[in-house]
């Protein structure tokens, strides 16, 4: 391929993916716009910039109960699926592991689903056993969803670990569970920490799963889906203007603590 074929294909692949770029985020942008700018029936008022609409989501108590519930179950959520994660793995890891494959298959096969179709499995569990829909099952909800992102990093992680470690603490006479807080765990620290906050970005997020297994509690997502059948106001642009910034700065953390470590120290 000619030097000039070249410039023409990378030239044609920078369009395409400034268009993709704008199709994606244009009307995220434009809803940020009209959170800060009056729109009116007679047109949009340009000269009109306030800040007014993000001071009145303070004030609306039935968004800060769903903020605080949303933060509620992605916490225990997350510290679930880390608890579960690390023992599976642990598990897996094990010689004496029995059903390797199918325990694999139990935790990726709800992240691999439609949400919806997951969603509407647990709420058959949930009937059938008799349990009341509320914020524990949006919790036990989300759990078996993000178990996948961090059973998979921490796996990985355990998987790197040379076995000379671990022989190096039994014949330092250390315990299993010695072996587990002083060797083993500052090790999967740093996947446990990357692998939580890419689950609570997702837990947070999450609206179809909760759909099914809210019952009377309402979480963000659920509450912003609530006033957009409504109508879109500047209100719901602020408030989705927030919560896009809160996802997109969860999304730079883990990106940045997923970088080889070689290149984070350049």
């Amino acid at each position: 391929m000619s030097l000039s074929s070249e410039r023409l294909a990378a030239t044609a692949a920078g369009f395409l993916a400034a268009a993709v770029l704008a199709v994606l985020y244009a009307p995220v942008v434009i809803g940020a716009l009209f959170s800060v700018i009056e729109v009116t029936r007679n047109g949009i008022n340009w000269g009109g910039f306030s800040l007014a609409w993000y001071g009145k989501l303070w004030q609306n108590q039935s968004i800060l109960d769903a903020v605080r519930t949303t933060l509620i179950v992605s916490a225990c959520s997350v510290s679930l699926a880390i608890a579960l994660s690390i023992a599976l793995a642990l598990y897996v890891e094990w010689e004496g592991a029995i059903g390797r494959r199918l325990i694999e298959l139990v935790v990726y096969l709800p992240f691999l689903l439609p949400p919806i179709v997951t969603g509407l499995s647990l709420l058959i569990f949930f009937a059938n056993l008799g349990i009341s829909r509320g914020v524990a099952t949006i919790v036990i909800g989300h759990s078996v969803f993000v178990l996948a992102v961090l059973y998979r990093l921490v796996l990985t992680r355990l998987q790197s670990l040379p076995a000379t470690l671990f022989e190096a603490s039994a014949d330092l006479g250390a315990t299993r569970w010695q072996t587990l807080r002083h060797v083993l765990w500052p090790q999967l620290r740093s996947a446990v920490a990357t692998g939580a906050i890419l689950a609570f970005t997702l837990s947070f997020d999450e609206t179809l799963i909760s759909v099914f297994l809210a019952g009377d509690a309402t979480t963000l997502p659920l509450r912003l889906w609530a006033m957009m059948r409504v109508g879109f106001t500047p209100e719901i642009n602020a408030l989705v203007t927030l919560v896009l910034l809160f996802s997109i700065a969860l999304a730079i953390i883990v990106s940045l603590r997923m970088k080889p470590e070689g290149e984070m120290e350049e």
